[in-house]
C-alpha cells in the first residue's frame, strides 16, 4: 500500500460517515432553533413559561436517560438497526410536534424527540469508532463534527427567520424531509453490523443511577444559569441530588456483576481520565462563550438577533478551517500537542474581547472570532480522539456514553458559571459602558478556563510509533 492511499480514508467509511452524519443533521438543528420560538408557542397555547420550559427540559431529561442505555443497545443489537430506529422515533416525534393540538401533545412530542437524538448520536460515534479503528479517527471525526459547527451559526438565524415569517410549527416542519430521506439513505447504503456482544444484560440499577445523576445536574446547572443562586433551593437541592447519585454510582459499578453501563475502571487510562477531564474543563471556553457571544453583540453592539448569528460566522469558519487539519495532525502526532497549541491560539482570539466596547471595530472583532475558531477547531476532535485510544470494541460504547455526559455537563456548567459570571458585573438598568465591562470579566474567566485546560492536555497520548 503506497503513501497515498494509506492517507486516503476508505470510500465505504466515507459513505457511511456522511451518511450518518446527514442524519443528526435534524436533531442537532432543532436543539438550536426551538427556543427562539418559547415565547411565540407560549401566546399560541395561551400557557405560561413554567409549563412551556418542559418543551427544552422534557427533550434534556429524556435525552440523559437515554444516553446510558444506548450504550447498551448498541452492543446488544445491530448498530444499523439501533440508528434507524432512533432516527424513526425522532421523526414521529417531529411529526407530532407539527401538528400539536395543545400544549401537552407538544411536550410529549419533545419527548419523543428526546427519545430518539439521546440514542442516535451515541450510536451514530460508537459505529463509526468501531469500523474505523485509531489510524484514520482523527480525520473521519473531523467530518462527523461539522455539523456540530455550522448548525449554532444558521439555527439562530433560520429559527428567528421562521419565527418572523412563518407559523411556528416550521421549526418542525423542516425536520420531516430530512429524516425520511436520512432514513432511505440508511436503509439502502448502510452496512448491517454485527452486534458486539448479543447476550449483554441491561444495567438497570447503572442506568437508574446514572440517568438520574445526568438530569439532576444538568436541572440544577440550569437553575444557576437562569439567574438562581447557589443558595436557592431549586438549585442546589438537584445539584447536592445529582453529586450523591453520582457517588453511588460508582460504588455500584467498582462492585457490579455484570457489566456496568459505563465503567468506571476505564478512568485508570490516562488519556481517557485526561480527555474526560478536558471535555468538562473546556465547557467554558466552547458552550459556554456560544452562549455568551450572541449577548455580548445584542447587548453592547445593540445586533438584532439575527445580525448576532451573522456576526458569530467567522467564528464557524475559522473551525472549519482547522478542523481537517487538526484531525490528520492527532492521526500523525497524537492529540497532546495538536490541543496545546490549539488552546493557545484560542486565548489568542479571546484576547481582544477582554477589552473590546461599544465602540470597537466589528471588523477587528470578527478577525479575532476567526483566530478564535481556528483554535477551537483543533481542540475538540483531537479530544474526541484520545479518550477512544486503547479501547476495545466492547468499551467503544462506554468511551462514547462517558463523551456525550462529560460534554453536555461540561457545557452545562461552563455556560452556567459565565452567565453568573455575567449578572454578578452587570446590575439592572446597568449603562453601555458598564455592560461592556461585565462582558470583558466573563470573556477574561474564558481564558482562565482556557489556561486551565491545558493542565489535563499535558497527559493526552502522543503518537505511538
Amino acid at each position: 500500500m503506497n503513501k497515498e492511499q494509506e492517507e486516503n480514508i476508505d470510500p465505504k467509511l466515507l459513505r457511511m460517515a456522511v451518511i450518518m452524519v446527514f442524519g443528526i443533521v435534524a436533531p442537532a438543528l432543532n436543539a438550536t432553533i426551538v427556543n427562539i420560538a418559547i415565547g411565540t408557542i407560549i401566546a399560541e397555547f395561551n400557557s405560561t413559561i413554567s409549563v412551556v420550559q418542559w418543551i427544552t427540559t422534557g427533550y434534556i431529561l429524556v435525552m440523559g436517560i437515554a444516553v446510558p442505555i444506548s450504550a447498551w443497545l448498541v452492543n446488544r443489537f445491530s448498530g444499523k438497526t439501533i440508528y434507524l430506529t432512533s432516527l424513526v422515533i425522532f421523526f414521529i416525534g417531529s411529526v407530532f410536534a407539527a401538528f400539536s393540538w395543545n400544549i401537552e401533545i407538544l411536550i410529549f412530542s419533545r419527548i419523543l424527540q428526546g427519545i430518539g437524538a439521546g440514542i442516535l448520536i451515541p450510536t451514530l460515534s460508537t459505529v463509526l469508532v468501531r469500523h474505523t479503528g485509531n489510524a484514520k479517527l482523527g480525520r473521519l471525526m473531523a467530518i462527523v463534527s461539522v455539523p456540530a459547527l455550522i448548525i449554532p451559526i444558521l439555527g439562530p438565524v433560520l429559527g428567528g427567520l421562521i419565527v418572523n415569517k412563518l407559523p411556528w410549527q416550521w421549526i418542525f416542519y423542516i425536520n420531516i424531509p430530512l429524516c425520511i430521506a436520512a432514513v432511505i439513505l440508511a436503509v439502502k447504503y448502510l452496512e448491517k453490523d454485527e452486534p458486539v456482544n448479543k447476550n449483554q444484560p441491561l444495567d438497570i440499577i447503572g442506568t437508574l443511577l446514572l440517568s438520574s445523576t445526568f438530569c439532576l445536574l444538568v436541572i440544577g446547572i440550569s437553575k444557576l444559569r437562569t439567574g438562581h443562586g447557589i443558595g436557592n433551593f431549586s438549585a442546589t437541592i438537584p445539584l447536592l441530588a445529582g453529586l450523591a447519585l453520582l457517588l453511588a454510582y460508582i460504588v455500584y459499578a467498582l462492585n457490579a456483576k455484570i457489566e456496568p453501563v459505563l465503567n468506571v475502571h476505564l478512568f485508570r487510562l490516562s488519556n481517557f481520565s485526561s480527555s474526560s477531564i478536558l471535555l468538562l474543563v473546556s465547557g467554558g471556553i466552547i458552550t459556554g462563550t456560544l452562549f455568551i457571544l450572541p449577548l455580548f453583540y445584542q447587548q453592547v453592539h445593540n445586533s438584532n438577533a439575527i445580525m448576532a448569528g451573522l456576526l458569530l460566522a467567522p467564528q464557524g469558519i475559522g473551525m472549519l478551517c482547522t478542523r481537517g487539519l487538526s484531525g490528520k495532525l492527532t492521526d500523525k502526532m497524537g492529540s497532546r500537542i495538536v490541543v496545546i497549541v490549539a488552546i493557545i491560539i484560542t486565548i489568542i482570539g479571546t484576547i481582544p474581547f477582554v477589552f473590546a466596547n461599544s465602540a470597537t471595530s466589528k471588523i477587528f472583532l470578527a478577525i479575532a472570532l476567526f483566530v478564535r475558531g481556528c483554535g477551537l477547531g483543533g481542540v475538540a476532535i483531537p479530544v474526541m480522539v484520545s479518550i477512544y485510544d486503547g479501547l476495545t470494541k466492547e468499551q467503544v460504547a462506554h468511551g462514547t456514553t462517558a463523551t456525550r455526559i462529560f460534554q453536555q455537563i461540561g457545557g452545562s456548567v461552563g455556560t452556567a458559571v459565565l452567565a453568573i459570571i455575567l449578572q454578578n458585573h452587570m446590575p439592572v438598568n446597568a449603562d453601555a459602558e458598564i455592560t461592556g465591562k461585565a462582558f470583558n470579566i466573563v470573556f477574561l474567566w474564558s481564558i482562565g478556563f482556557a489556561i486551565i485546560s491545558i493542565i489535563p492536555a499535558v497527559f493526552l497520548p502522543m503518537k505511538k510509533e
